[in-house]
């Protein structure tokens, strides 16, 4: 698949998920913030939605990020392209190598890519890859989703802003938090990081 076609497949799942929550482009868009041309123009692929964007689409209509990756008619493996299928090699066992589930790609570059071969109920687990000079929002708006989240830093270096600091981590560094809590995720470094993300959707620990 090339990489212009890459963000016609994510504005494809994203409309498919609004039209089978019944709900309209308008009303998505306003709940959001933005203009309903916005929100058009990601789900056409006219425009890539950020991570901050990403997130609040999937909050609004009350889905888990990996829900872009469940629709097989968008993402996929590719027989010709040598990608390899979930399999079950044992009843209840799902397996899956590398690049058998496409990596949804974002704005400025960024990656998300799902590390469960299947969905898991009430956890996200993913593996997002930040090239230099990115970060979760292009205009600097922090995040605030449901849910509690963990990040490891695999490669590279990482700065998690908050609204009252801010903590760099390179690569074997961790963090975990409440994502209620305003946050935003920057690489100002000169080399593409890597983390990976488990984020418990159903409940905050206690």
């Amino acid at each position: 698949m090339s990489e212009t076609a890459l963000p016609m497949q994510i504005g494809a799942r994203l409309r498919s998920i609004r039209q089978s929550s019944g709900r309209s482009l308008a009303s998505v868009a306003q709940q959001m913030g933005i203009s309903s041309s916005a929100l058009s123009q990601i789900e056409t692929g006219a425009m890539q939605p950020s991570v901050n964007r990403l997130i609040e689409f999937v909050t609004v209509l009350g889905v888990p990020v990996s829900a872009i990756f469940d629709d097989l008619a968008v993402f996929s493996p590719r027989l010709g392209d040598g990608a390899a299928e979930v399999t079950e090699p044992l009843e209840g066992v799902l397996v899956s190598q590398p690049d058998a589930v496409e990596a949804a790609h974002l704005g400025q570059g960024v990656t998300y890519r799902r590390l469960s071969p299947a969905a898991l109920p009430g956890v996200d687990w993913f593996e997002s890859t930040y090239p230099p000079g990115s970060s979760s929002s292009i205009d600097g708006a922090m995040l605030v989703h449901a849910g509690y989240e963990s990040g490891h830093v695999v490669q590279g270096e990482l700065t998690f802003e908050f609204a009252d600091g801010a903590v760099r981590l390179g690569r074997g560094g961790s963090l975990s938090f409440a994502a209620s809590r305003p946050h935003r995720v920057v690489n100002d470094t000169a080399e593409t990081a890597v983390a990976i993300w488990l984020t418990l959707t159903t409940a905050e620990p206690s």
